[in-house]
């Protein structure tokens, strides 16, 4: 069945169209034409569906303390709330046990027909403890071979991402993730800005969360986020909340990095139990009186960007969308609308709030 969406204005992932119409079937983009515009009943703003690459849990439920298929459901409802398709589920350092649950959670929501999941994003625990931030230093190690191996044997096409402080981890070790199809992605770490460039010219193409647990960028000592800004190809994640990072450190990033800059939400949930509490003060999340998570949606980031870091509507949505799609590099989601491309759109109103999503 053919269903069409009439838009004021589009945005495809690359430029905007005017006044024009969306023809879907079998949750495939058929067309994009001006014939047949219904001016009427238009959506004022159709732009593709967001994607978030680090979110750790929804509706009071984390995925490290509540490792099942309840969990990544809620997680995903949260990002189609909040404009977003496309998700990895993410849990912090800490104990092999619940590594391996979460893997069997995401492996039952994917092989059980849930949607969204791209797969599991493990951050730590083989990080820097100088760089811990609210991770647990007694779970942070160096990995083994052995461990490295074994890990990638179970989690086999359901580990989509791994956060790695690349001084601790030795090179061969990254290498034989990457050969897995995992992404590798640099953070928690204190690499120096020679190490952090030796490691981001062989291979390592990403990074995690900007500024945030990570050698800062000193006058004599430029660090993980010197290497990153003078990096020709590297991209980085970066939460723009204004509570991880300030907006004006936000605007100068976006000038040094341009489109290697995309956001995530890092966002958490309430939790009384585990290794990882979260309490919602405000508009973010508090550990004891420190900052600990996002309240973040991606619809949120964008607007964030838009309204308080002075970023462009369409480079903000890339920001959310056709850039962690480019991080990933899978052929199924790619963060724009064309034709024979998948149907995922995020319909707005003119001041771009959420209408509806439409998810293939």
């Amino acid at each position: 069945m053919v269903t069409s969406v009439s838009a004021q204005e589009l945005f495809t992932g690359h430029h905007w169209i005017s006044e024009v119409v969306v023809s879907m079937e079998n949750g495939i983009v058929q067309s994009i034409s001006k014939e047949g515009y219904d001016p009427k009943n238009a959506m004022p703003l159709v732009v593709p569906a967001l994607i978030d690459l680090q979110i750790y849990g929804a509706e009071n439920k984390l995925l490290s303390v509540f490792c099942d298929v309840d969990t990544i459901e809620k997680i995903a409802r949260y990002c189609y709330a909040g404009g977003a398709a496309y998700f990895q589920p993410t849990i912090a350092t800490d104990t092999t046990e619940v590594i391996y649950k979460a893997i069997d959670a995401v492996k039952a929501y994917k092989t059980n027909g849930g949607k969204g999941c791209i797969g599991l994003h493990i951050e730590g625990p083989w990080i820097n403890v100088e760089k811990k931030g609210a991770h647990k230093a007694e779970y942070i190690h160096s990995p083994s071979k052995q461990e490295v191996q074994e890990l990638i044997a179970y989690g086999k096409d359901f580990i989509s991402m791994i956060t790695v402080a690349p001084e601790v981890c030795d090179n061969e070790l990254i290498q034989i993730i990457q050969e897995a199809g995992i992404i590798v992605s640099a953070g928690h770490s204190n690499a120096s800005y020679e190490v952090a460039t030796t490691y981001l010219n062989n291979g390592i193409t990403v990074a995690t969360h900007l500024y945030n647990a990570m050698s800062s960028l000193q006058h004599r000592a430029p660090g993980l986020v010197g290497a990153l800004f003078n990096h020709k190809t590297a991209m980085c994640s970066l939460v723009a909340d204004g509570y991880h990072v300030d907006f004006a450190a936000i605007k100068i990033a976006k000038k040094m990095m341009g489109d290697r800059l995309f956001c995530i939400t890092d966002a958490v949930a309430t939790t009384t139990t585990g290794n990882y509490q979260h309490t919602l003060v405000g508009d973010k999340y508090e550990s004891h009186g420190v900052l600990s998570g996002s309240a973040l949606t991606q619809l949120k980031s964008v607007n964030n960007l838009v309204e308080e870091a002075g970023i462009d509507v369409g480079e903000a949505i890339k920001m959310c969308s056709l850039y962690p799609a480019k991080v990933m590099q899978k052929h199924e989601i790619k963060g724009t609308i064309e034709v024979g491309g998948k149907a995922d759109l995020l319909c707005l109103s003119a001041d771009r709030q959420l209408i509806k999503i439409l998810v293939a």
